[in-house]
């Protein structure tokens, strides 16, 4: 029912918001086709917001939905999908905003075969083919890179130019398959089977230029995800442009964005490789150079020394403290040689005061009898006994003609008489 406004009455906005509102949830639920061009996800909100775009007019609307119907798609929605959304229109006046309630999602055309890729990618995934843990270093100056790429392709070209550009030297074996196609798959399969098996091929490069989603899925092809896998040699995945990502990306020991990209990875740059050869060259001849400066002024250093400069004056000052100490030794030697003479005289001398000998040179003499025995009394010999007088220079030998004892009292006499 149309309102009646004018001029003089018009309708106030809350009005015609309310109507706007009424007229749409007469609407009630419809099926909707278009393209997710972004979804939000808010922490702490259970409401997801996306907003639906049409495949061939400029023109979205917001969509919302609940946050377990979101999760529960599978694959997940991701932007881009074409999708068919069964939802209800409504208008919020206090916004003036239109949004539609998801109450469904399904995929459908193009949404739908990427469903289908997703669905495969978590199988492949689950298997363990794209493990970190599997990717292989590339070579840093392969002998010999083995390319899989279409006959006089553009990926081809760029791969081939780039890569001799940037390392003259560099050698291909170009292995010719269909890119796109009912047999593209099988080709590159067979084209990698017989690069794998070359024995001087370092790295193989799978590479093909741009194209729409139909056009890249041999490259998600499992048999070609699993052949990747199986190979000895480490693979390049140069297949289309940045945002292209086909399951061959995954499954590859290296992705290059694109053909250009992969020539880069494979070979480096002969100009970048000689610089960093003449830093290397300057900086070992700098080290070199520091390390024999270093050298030299130690051995400098040793040589400016005294007993380097002239090892004759340690010798003579070490010449000079011997004879000083060989005289020493040799004062000190006669210094006890005349203390030990001198005392040798004392001694001597000492000895010689003590001699019996000393004492018949002053004028005593010893009388022995004829055994021999000293004879210290008149009682010890009788008359005409034989005797033997020791004297300082020999004996005398006599025979006894008397005895005359001191008389008791009297000191004796120590004169003997004797006679021969």
């Amino acid at each position: 029912m149309a309102l009646e406004t004018s001029a003089q009455s018009p309708a106030p906005v809350r009005q015609i918001a309310n109507a706007i509102a009424g007229w749409v949830d007469r609407l009630g639920a419809v099926w909707v086709e278009g393209q997710i061009a972004q979804v939000s996800r808010r922490p702490g909100v259970n409401t997801v917001f996306m907003t639906l775009r049409d495949a061939v007019a400029d023109i979205s609307v917001p969509v919302t939905c609940s946050r377990t119907l979101f999760d529960g798609l599978n694959p997940p929605l991701v932007e881009g999908a074409s999708v068919v959304v069964h939802a209800k229109p409504s208008y919020y006046a206090n916004r003036g905003t239109l949004s539609l309630y998801a109450r469904e999602i399904r995929m459908v055309g193009l949404g739908e075969l990427l469903a289908r890729l997703e669905r495969r990618r978590q199988l492949l995934a689950a298997e363990g083919l794209f493990a970190a843990e599997l990717k292989r270093p590339l070579p840093f100056l392969p002998g010999k890179i083995g390319l899989v790429t279409a006959p006089n392709s553009a990926a081809e070209r760029d791969v081939l130019e780039n890569a001799r550009r940037r390392w003259p030297a560099v050698a291909f074996e170009v292995a010719y398959a269909a890119m796109q196609g009912q047999r593209a798959a099988t080709e590159v399969m067979e084209a990698l089977d017989r690069l794998d098996r070359a024995a001087d091929v370092d790295v193989i490069v799978i590479a093909r230029g741009g194209g729409s989603v139909e056009d890249l899925l041999p490259f998600s092809d499992e048999a070609l995800i699993r052949a990747v896998h199986r190979a000895r040699t480490p693979v390049v995945s140069a297949i289309g442009h940045e945002p292209d990502s086909p399951l061959l990306d995954l499954v590859a020991d290296v992705r290059a964005s694109t053909p250009t990209d992969a020539a880069k990875l494979v070979v480096p740059d002969v100009a970048e490789e000689l610089l960093l050869v003449a830093v290397a060259r300057d900086r070992m001849r700098a080290s070199l150079a520091g390390w024999l400066a270093r050298e030299q002024a130690g051995l400098d250093a040793l040589r400016s020394r005294p007993a380097l400069a002239d090892p004759r004056s340690l010798l003579d000052a070490r010449s000079d403290e011997v004879l000083q100490l060989r005289d020493r030794a040799r004062r000190t030697l006669g210094h006890v040689l005349d203390r030990a003479a001198d005392d040798i005289d004392h001694r001597r001398a000492r000895a010689r005061a003590l001699s019996p000998l000393a004492t018949l040179q002053r004028g005593y003499s010893v009388l022995q009898d004829a055994d021999g025995h000293v004879v210290t009394s008149v009682e010890a010999v009788a008359p005409d006994s034989p005797i033997s007088v020791r004297v300082a220079d020999g004996r005398i030998h006599a025979t006894t003609t008397g005895i005359d004892p001191d008389p008791i009292g009297e000191p004796a006499d120590t004169t003997e008489e004797s006679h021969g």
